[in-house]
Formats: structure tokens, sequence, C-alpha cells
């Protein structure tokens, strides 16, 4: 069975740089066993926003989470929602602001840090509330959801790329390594997962800026990576249609065989 996904999202990753510093993942391109995309992140350019437009294919003006300080469950189907309703093992490694929108709102650490509940959303999960949350410990997070329960949809979720742009910027040495950073911990990873199965989506939320943030429309805030590995994809370069962040949700539901209503782009799958 090859209908199970781990979409990763690399919070606050710009295309450049994940274009330029994270050599395991170009190196799978040149094998042929990869291909890069650039995406342009939906407005705002905001985490909690294109969250929900990531894991729902809505854009955040019509989803309602229109800020970071939208702090309520999601009014639209999911992928989370969607698996779950169609009998799919759903889990999450990520940021608590997943759990606010798929779960329970408000966050509470004490119940909610580590989930495993099969009437939840998301049944499976391991949440972060410090911006500091090392990435290392966060992928080890996931793959212990991942051997432990095996589910069929999987998001990781990190956070240090963007805490570490938000400290010292978009143009800055500690920016690039710690994309270099997380290119490392795919490597550790990524053949496991393939040889498992799973289909796996890089990609992020928005990318960063010199001013120490993001949120607008300058390019570097907006263009962002999509990264496809696997067998059920075509890997052609010269699609004829751009790939749309709003597109990704409706992507991985095709991929896993499930109902839905959501657009994907067609030319990206080989089935």
């Amino acid at each position: 069975m090859k209908n199970k996904v781990i979409l990763v999202v690399l919070d606050g990753l710009n295309y450049q740089v994940a274009r330029d510093c994270m050599g395991y993942l170009n190196g799978l391109i040149e094998q042929q066993r990869a291909t890069l995309y650039p995406i342009q992140c939906e407005l705002p350019s905001m985490s909690r926003p294109l969250y929900e437009c990531i894991l729902t294919g809505i854009r955040p003006v019509e989803s309602g989470i229109a800020n970071n300080d939208i702090a309520r469950l999601s009014h639209n189907d999911s992928i989370f929602s969607l698996a779950k309703s169609q009998g799919k093992v759903t889990a999450a490694a990520a940021y608590h602001w997943v759990s606010e929108l798929y779960n329970r709102a408000p966050y509470n650490a004490v119940r909610d840090r580590v989930t495993h509940d099969e009437t939840m959303n998301i049944q499976h999960g391991c949440f972060y509330h410090w911006d500091h949350y090392p990435d290392e410990a966060l992928f080890l997070d996931a793959e212990h959801l991942r051997r432990t329960y095996h589910p069929d949809f999987l998001l990781i979720h990190p956070m240090n790329i963007d805490d570490t742009g938000h400290k010292f910027g978009l143009d800055s040495r500690q920016y690039r390594n710690c994309a270099r950073g997380a290119d490392i911990y795919l490597s550790n990873y990524i053949e496991q997962w393939l040889a498992d199965g799973y289909q796996v989506i890089v990609t992020s939320d928005h990318g960063m800026n010199n001013d120490l943030s993001h949120g607008g429309i300058l390019p570097e805030e907006r263009e962002v990576p999509f990264f496809v590995i696997g067998d059920k994809f075509t890997h052609q370069q010269d699609i004829t249609k751009t790939v749309k962040q709003t597109e990704i949700c409706g992507l991985v539901c095709q991929l896993m065989n499930l109902d839905h209503n959501k657009p994907y782009t067609q030319e990206l799958l080989a089935l």
C-alpha cells in the first residue's frame, strides 16, 4: 500500500535558501528522485493562516484565520478530518497552533501536548509551544509517532528556521545554517519513509525578510519551496500550470485515495 503521506512544513523557509542550502534534497533532485517547484504563498504571509491554507486548501481571507492571534478550531474540512472520517490514522508532530486548529482550542499544554485519542482529527500528536524547541527533537517525536502508530497521514512541522529568521533575518548565516540543519535531519529519515511506502512532500508556510519578519507581499516573504519525493509523482519540471499552495490539501487527499472536493494539480501525479 503506497497511499500514505508525510507532509513536512519547514516553518519560515524561503525558496532561494532551500534551493541554495539544502544539499541532501537537491542531491535527490540530481538523481531524479525528487523535484522542486516554487510556490507563492497566500496572503497574509503569516503562520497560522497558512497552516489552515495548506491543510484545508482555503485562503486566509476566506477561512477567517486571517492572523496569528485567531485561536479557534477550523471551520473547514482538513486533511486530518477527511482522513479520520474515512478510517485513516492521523498524526502530527507540530506547533501547538495546529492542535488548536484541528483538535481543541485553546491549547492546554498539560492536556494536549501529548495526544492519543481516536476521536480527534489528529489522533496521535506531539505538540510544542516553544519557538526554539529543537528541530532535532521534533523529528524524533515525529519518527516515534510514525513507528508506533503507523499513520496514513503524518504532519511534521519544525519551527527553528522561522525562529532564527526572526532573530537574524533572511540574509544571515544563522538562517541559512538552520536550513542546512533541517536538510541534515531529513537525510536521516527520508530513505526509510520511502521504503515504508510513504510519499513525501517538503514545503513551507511562508518565507522571511531582512526586517526579521514576514506577513506582506515581498517575493522573499511569499516564495517557498515545494519538494515532492516518491513514485506517485510525475516529477515533470515543465508542468503547464503553477503549483498553488491552496492545492496542497487536495494533492495529499488524492495521494491517500480520499473522497474529497479539494482542488489539486493533476499534472503532479502519476496516477
